[in-house]
């Protein structure tokens, strides 16, 4: 078919099934066995083969004929599922090993968890740089960064590969979800657990320390919990009867609470008490919610408009996204920076950080208000024209070395070792450890 004004579209329009956020990335799969990515690359969490940013959703070719059925964005990496093939794939910014290959070398396409090959895997929960797997036996695996025992292995050290979660004995999860450096869990009977970094009561034990093997959450009036979602510090619950809990840190608003206090258990929402939630995403600062009527609230950090509502300033209690034609939203996702929703209309928006093209709108803009991304939407003006990311996989290459990526900061040393490239993360006086990092100039 033709779209008015656009170019052609051959066969049937690709409809948006999946979509997630990373740090500065997204990701989406469509109809017709395709993943799409777009934003920044500079790790490799595109997949294209390259460091390159792309500022519109480009084809993964290299998982074309791999019957993806999820994508999850890490921080700066990215995991896939082919649930006929029974693989998970990752690749991107590999510090720390969390990509699960028994390294932690970065990987520009993706690549098979070989420990992970042949497991039915029911969800997959990245955080900024561990992951977690949940089989469909309800066992979870965990592997990446651990220094504050986010992995819920009973230790602080990482884990190159997926390791089983032992505290899980007995005891059937149904999801976890993961934070900067916590993690969380709901069972199949509807308990609630959290383990990792607790400075801000992100797992809702009624503390502000560190777990390093899993612990149920008990204060939330004997509700039963159906799904979970972490920020980056803080943490996003929804009940059986559709009541949404948030605790962690708030210092943004992102609790929504109507203040700027931390809570250190969950705290029901009652600016939302009346509507029943479906979806929850967590952000860097700031939080999403969607009800089972379609409607979507944010609240939170909105310095680059985020949160979708018009303006810059944070929130500290929900406030609706408005859509073109009031279109009911039945998917979201919640980047660092970012967010991206689906419509029932078959239209993908996206809101927030522009500079890396992680809103795939082929700028490098900040947007406060719902953006519809073309190529991905019925609504679209340009046709379904996506573009290929013309990688070559024959090229064989799949690292690119930092030195090609990095300045090379002089005098920083790790275990003798006289000079790393450095990266530099967003300055938080607060982050936890004292690892020498990749630091971006």
């Amino acid at each position: 078919m033709a779209e008015e004004g656009g170019g052609e579209v051959t066969g049937p329009f690709r409809r948006v099934l999946l979509i997630s956020a990373g740090a500065s990335h997204s990701v989406a799969v469509l109809s017709g066995n395709i993943v799409c990515s777009w934003g920044r690359g500079e790790d490799g969490q595109l997949g294209h083969g390259d460091a390159e940013d792309r500022f519109l959703p480009t084809q993964l070719s290299a998982l074309d004929s791999h019957e993806i059925a999820s994508v999850t964005c890490g921080a700066d990496h990215t995991t896939a599922y082919s649930q006929s093939l029974l693989e998970v794939y990752s690749w991107g910014w590999g510090d720390f090993g969390r990509l699960g290959h028994g390294n932690s070398s970065d990987l520009f396409t993706p690549q098979p968890i070989k420990a992970l090959n042949g497991l039915r895997i029911k969800q997959i929960a990245c955080g900024d740089s561990h992951c977690l797997a949940v089989t469909m036996e309800g066992e979870v695996q965990s592997w990446g960064r651990n220094q504050n025992g986010q992995l819920g292995l009973g230790t602080t050290e990482d884990s190159l590969v997926p390791q089983k979660i032992q505290g899980f004995q007995g005891v059937s999860i149904k999801m976890v979800a993961a934070g900067a450096e916590h993690t969380a869990a709901v069972t199949e009977d509807g308990e609630l657990y959290g383990w990792g970094w607790g400075r801000y009561g992100n797992l809702g034990l009624g503390d502000r320390s560190d777990r390093l093997v899993p612990e149920k959450v008990s204060a939330i009036d004997g509700e039963k919990m159906i799904m979970v979602a972490c920020g980056w510090r803080h943490t996003i619950s929804v009940s059986s009867s559709g009541g949404l809990y948030t605790y962690g840190w708030s210092k943004y608003g992102q609790l929504g609470h109507g203040d700027f206090e931390d809570h250190l258990v969950p705290h029901k929402l009652e600016a939302l008490h009346d509507t029943n939630i479906s979806q929850i995403s967590g952000g860097w600062r700031h939080t999403m919610a969607l009800t089972s009527d379609g409607k979507l609230y944010g609240w939170g950090w909105n310095k680059f408009g985020q949160v979708g509502v018009g303006d810059n300033v944070n929130h500290c209690s929900p406030v609706q996204v408005k859509f073109p034609y009031e279109q009911k939203v039945i998917q979201i996702s919640c980047g660092w920076r970012h967010t991206l929703a689906v419509t029932e209309r078959q239209n993908v928006f996206s809101w927030g950080r522009g500079t890396n093209g992680q809103l795939g709108h082929g700028e490098s803009v900040d947007r406060n208000i719902p953006k519809i991304i073309e190529v991905l939407s019925v609504d679209g003006s340009s046709g379904q024209q996506i573009e290929s990311s013309k990688a070559d996989p024959s090229s064989g290459k799949t690292w690119i070395s930092p030195t090609e990526r990095y300045a090379v900061v002089p005098g920083e040393t790790i275990q003798g070792q006289t000079t790393v490239p450095t990266r530099v993360k967003e300055s938080d006086a607060s982050v936890p450890g004292n690892d020498v990092k990749r630091v971006r100039l």
